[in-house]
């Protein structure tokens, strides 16, 4: 517990710093923990080689509770060198992009270059996967797509949030209604939690403690909402933000949960040992790069500051 309070701790000096400070500093920041989820989610999905000492996979029921269970493991190949190699790029690309224009043209850059390399990923990975047939599996390949989609590219609208004009707030609005909501569903739920959630794939989450969540997610986006029209001499747009609050920390538990059922589904307790008393990168940030995107898309129709 204590290791995990203390990397806590680091964990959210370093975000609110690189949130503050934003642009490149930011970006590189995310590419690199972009690289190190999708290595992690391609090696929890199959995508990489299995490792010569990879443990039978096993089903783990009833939450994190196994102390046995193994983390994911296994070596890089041709498809998750590719996924790699177009992650740190895609970075590049995002971060050398036009955000000294209008929003408008930001956001088309950003979205076409985003569809060319979902493109370019998916093409490259099935000709390496045709031309050296049979040397990879198709699950292989899917799950190098599929890991490029979920990490990489999700986690890019992070940095696109904080890209916004008063970014700052949006990026903010990210964490309230992940981590946030995460701590105010376990304080509900602790106090409250009658009625679980999902018995089979998180019997600790309860229906009263994901009330709790949205309540508290709701609230603090609306407090925040108050603070931002101060800082900015502006009319609160307090309704705007307590309805991204609430969209947010409803797409944050999706999020929560799915990271876990594909642990789950491959028999392994943590992505990785990246984090002390965390685990990976998927393990700390699986909700927030889950709801980075509705945030983000969010912020752009509701918010003009």
């Amino acid at each position: 517990m204590k290791e995990r309070v203390v990397s806590g701790i680091v964990i959210a000096v370093l975000l609110v710093a690189f949130g503050v400070v934003g642009g490149p500093a930011l970006g590189v920041v995310l590419c690199i923990c972009a690289v190190l989820g999708y290595m992690e989610m391609a090696r929890a999905v199959g995508a990489a080689d299995p490792a010569p000492s990879k443990a039978p996979a096993k089903e783990i029921r009833g939450g994190d509770t196994d102390p046995t269970a193994p983390v994911a493991a296994g070596k890089a190949n041709a498809l998750t060198w590719i996924g790699a190699a177009a992650t740190v790029l895609y970075y590049i690309a995002l971060i050398a992009g036009p955000y000294q224009h209008l929003l408008k043209n930001a956001f088309s850059y950003q979205n076409a270059l985003t569809a060319g390399f979902i493109i370019a990923v998916f093409v490259l990975t099935m000709a390496v996967y045709v031309l050296t047939f049979p040397r990879y599996r198709a699950e292989q390949a899917e799950g190098a797509i599929f890991s490029f989609l979920y990490v990489p590219v999700l986690m890019a609208f992070i940095y696109r949030t904080r890209m916004l004009h008063n970014g700052i707030f949006s990026f903010a609005l990210i964490f309230l209604c992940s981590w946030l909501c995460d701590t105010c569903a376990w304080f509900f739920g602790r106090l409250f939690g009658q009625h679980k959630m999902a018995p089979v794939l998180s019997p600790k989450k309860t229906v009263e403690g994901a009330i709790g969540g949205v309540a508290g997610s709701v609230v603090l986006c609306g407090a925040l909402a108050v603070i931002a029209a101060r800082l900015l001499h502006e009319s609160p747009h307090i309704a705007e933000f307590m309805i991204i609050g609430f969209f947010g920390s409803l797409i944050s538990m999706v999020g929560d949960l799915a990271a876990s059922a594909i642990k789950r589904n491959h028999g392994i307790k943590d992505y990785s040992h990246l984090i002390p008393g965390h685990g990976g990168i998927m393990d700390r940030f699986d909700s927030a790069i889950f709801t980075s995107p509705v945030i983000y898309y969010l912020c752009v129709m509701l918010l003009h500051f």
